[in-house]
C-alpha cells in the first residue's frame, strides 16, 4: 500500500497540512516531530487535522535551539525512515522540521513534495529563508501557491518540470474552520467581547517577542490605536514580558493562546489585526481583513499588493492602521479575492505526489543525450 509521510512540527504546519492528510486519504502517514512541544498550543491543533492522538516522533525536539533542533531531526528522521521507508515525503513551509524532513528523506532517496515552495523574503537574516533554500535545493516536487513563487525557483534554476502552481491549502483550511455567526458570538462572549469595534493582535516572531524594548514599542502603539486590543499570548511573548518586567498597557486584554476556530471566529469579527505570523498574511485574505504585518520583511508580498496587508515597524503601527481602515480601502477589500488560490489545492497537491511516486517507481528509460546538448529552459508564465 502507498504510504506518504506528511510531516509537521508547529502549528501552521498543522493547519495546512490537515487538508492534504484528508486528501491522501489511507495514503497519509502524519509524522509529528514535536518542534512546538507546548501542549495548549498543538493539541486542538492536532484534533483539527484529524490525528488527536498522534505523538511526537522525536521525543526532546521541542525546546532546544535551532542548530540541535535540526541534528536531532535529521537523525531521527533518517533512522526512523531507514526502519519504515515511506513513498514519499511532503513537507511544509520553512521551518526546522520541514528543512530537516525534507533533507533526510533527500539522502535516502525518497521523493520529497514541497508545499508553500518558491517563497521568498530575501532576507537572510531570517531562519526561515535558509530553510527555504535548502529544501528548494533538495526537493523533487515544488507545490508553489502563486505564480510568483514559482517564477522565484525557475529563476534560480529549477527545473520546470517539476514546478507546480497549486494554490495555497491555507484557503480550504480557513474556509473550512470558519465560525457560524451563532458559534462566533459564542466564542466573543467567552473571550469577554461584547463590542465588535476591537483589535486582534499576535506577537511572536524572535525579532519582536526577543527584543523586550521592541516588544514595550509595540504594545505601546496597540494601546494607541485606540480600540480594545485582544492579544493572544504566544509563551515566547509571555516568557520575555515576565523576564524584564515589560508593561502591559491597559487597554489590552491578554488571553491565553487559541486554537484555529477560535482565532478566527475573533478574527472576523475584530476591526483590524495586527501580527508578524506568515500564516495569518494568508487567512486575512480568505476572510477580508485589514492586517498590519509588524516584521522587518515579508515573503508573502502578494497580500501586501492585493491591499489586504501593510509592512510596518513598531513605530509606525499606527499609520499604517489608519491607512488600512480607511472607508473606501474597506469597500475595495470586501470585493477582493484572495491572491493564494481557489481551495483545491490539497487535492492538486496530493495528486502531484501519488504521480511523483509511480514516476520514482517506473522502469527508468535508456535514452542516447548527445554530448554537446544544452537542456532548454522554460519559464511559466504568469496567469
Amino acid at each position: 500500500m502507498t504510504a506518504v509521510a506528511v510531516v509537521f512540527g508547529t502549528r501552521p504546519e498543522i493547519i495546512k497540512l490537515g487538508p492534504v492528510i484528508a486528501a491522501l486519504g489511507p495514503a497519509a502517514r502524519p509524522v509529528f516531530t514535536g518542534q512546538h512541544y507546548d501542549a495548549a498550543l498543538v493539541a486542538t491543533f492536532l484534533s483539527v487535522a484529524g490525528v488527536p492522538d498522534l505523538k511526537p516522533a522525536l521525543p526532546g525536539i521541542g525546546g532546544t535551539g535551532r542548530a540541535d533542533q535540526l541534528s536531532l531531526m535529521l537523525t531521527g528522521l533518517t533512522g526512523l525512515w531507514r526502519e519504515d521507508r515511506p513513498d514519499a515525503v511532503i513537507v511544509q513551509g520553512d521551518t526546522n522540521t520541514a528543512n530537516a524532513a525534507a533533507q533526510a528523506a533527500h539522502y535516502l532517496g525518497i521523493p520529497v513534495v514541497h508545499v508553500e515552495a518558491g517563497l521568498r523574503s530575501f532576507d537572510r537574516n531570517m531562519p526561515e529563508e535558509i530553510n527555504r533554500l535548502v529544501i528548494s535545493a533538495v526537493a523533487d516536487v515544488h507545490c508553489a501557491a502563486t505564480d510568483e513563487n514559482a517564477e522565484f525557483l525557475l529563476r534560480a534554476g529549477t527545473p520546470a518540470s517539476s514546478v507546480h502552481v497549486t494554490g495555497n491549502p491555507i484557503v480550504e483550511a480557513t474556509r473550512a474552520m470558519l465560525p457560524t455567526e451563532l458559534e462566533r458570538r459564542r466564542i466573543l462572549a467567552e473571550t469577554g467581547l461584547t463590542d465588535p469595534d476591537f483589535v486582534l493582535a499576535t506577537i511572536h516572531r524572535p525579532e519582536n517577542a526577543d527584543d523586550p524594548a521592541r516588544l514595550a514599542l509595540i504594545l505601546s502603539q496597540l494601546a494607541a490605536l485606540g480600540h480594545p486590543v485582544v492579544l493572544p499570548l504566544h509563551p515566547r511573548t509571555r516568557q520575555t514580558i515576565t523576564r524584564y518586567g515589560v508593561r502591559v498597557p491597559s487597554g489590552i486584554t491578554v488571553i491565553d493562546p487559541l486554537d484555529h476556530g477560535r482565532f478566527l471566529a475573533l478574527a472576523c469579527s475584530a476591526t483590524l489585526i495586527v501580527s508578524d505570523s506568515g500564516g495569518v498574511q494568508e487567512e486575512v485574505t480568505v476572510i477580508g481583513k485589514p492586517l498590519v504585518v509588524v516584521r522587518n520583511s515579508t515573503e508573502r508580498p502578494e497580500a501586501m499588493r492585493a491591499g489586504f496587508a501593510l509592512l510596518a515597524q513598531p513605530e509606525t503601527i499606527l499609520e499604517a492602521a489608519q491607512r488600512l481602515l480607511d472607508p473606501a480601502h474597506l469597500a475595495r477589500l470586501a470585493q477582493t479575492p484572495s491572491p493564494f488560490g481557489d481551495g483545491q489545492a490539497a487535492t492538486r497537491i496530493a495528486t502531484l505526489t501519488l504521480a511523483a511516486i509511480r514516476t520514482a517507481t517506473a522502469p527508468s528509460p535508456v535514452t542516447a543525450v548527445p554530448s554537446q546538448a544544452t537542456p532548454p529552459v522554460t519559464f511559466l508564465q504568469a496567469a
